[in-house]
């Protein structure tokens, strides 16, 4: 009797579901796949992002809002100032807002007209320090330097007075009250040479100028052959009114 052959060993078992077929092709996941899978992994990450990018947006509105609101409430408060109790409060409350500084401005001026120079320079220094550069700034500058003038600071007058003379980042028709300011101390001092000098400035910055046909009159007043005593000082006119 032949013996019967040996079984085969049975294949080992497993899971084949993944296997892949000899010659086969592999087909690539599609882009929505891709897209899926992507969003699966990444949706925490993405949706937290995405919560703070949109506070970030609603903060910042919010933020805009407020100060367009506080910006029309200071607004309407400076329109509302009507005696010089309310602008001189108004200037109080708002230091550091440029409309503040032209409150500043109006308080010196009224300060100044009414011979309380120590009150005038300082609110005209205030303006000065908030608008920082502009018109009101030059004359709020100018200002305070005539007005040390007028409470007998001649000194620091003066020195205010060259430097905003000589600056030629500042208004011209001021530069040209300086100097002329500057003129008129020298004339009161008896001292010909240096209101020549700052007549000559004045023709070299603005020919034309009132000042200039001013201090040419100084010139002829201060001259040694001149009998007629010479202006007192400054006047007394608001610093900047052309008048």
């Amino acid at each position: 009797m032949t013996p019967s052959a040996t079984p085969p060993s049975p294949a080992p078992s497993g899971d084949d579901r993944n296997l892949v077929a000899v010659g086969e092709s592999y087909a690539a996941p599609s882009f929505e796949e891709r897209l899926h899978s992507f969003w699966r992994k990444n949706s925490k990450i993405i949706t937290a992002a995405l919560v703070v990018v949109l506070l970030a947006i609603v903060i910042n509105g919010a933020f805009d809002y407020l100060a367009k609101q506080k910006e029309r409430d200071i607004e309407q408060a400076y329109a509302a100032a009507g005696t010089s109790a309310q602008v001189k409060a108004f200037a109080a409350a708002n230091s550091q807002h440029p409309l503040g500084g032209v409150a500043s401005v109006r308080v010196a001026d009224e300060a100044y007209t009414e011979s309380r120079y120590a009150d005038a320079i300082t609110a005209y220094d205030q303006a000065a320090s908030i608008l920082k550069t502009g018109p009101l700034a030059s004359r709020a500058r100018l200002g305070s330097a005539v007005a040390k003038l007028q409470a007998g600071r001649a000194a620091d007058a003066e020195t205010a007075l060259k430097a905003l003379a000589v600056d030629s980042k500042e208004i011209k028709a001021y530069r040209a009250e300086a100097s002329y300011q500057l003129a008129s101390l020298a004339a009161a001092k008896g001292n010909a040479a240096e209101v020549k000098t700052y007549s000559d400035q004045l023709m070299q910055l603005d020919p034309a100028s009132p000042w200039t046909q001013r201090s040419l009159a100084l010139l002829v007043l201060a001259s040694p052959v001149e009998t007629t005593p010479s202006p007192a000082g400054p006047q007394i006119s608001v610093p900047g009114s052309g008048k």
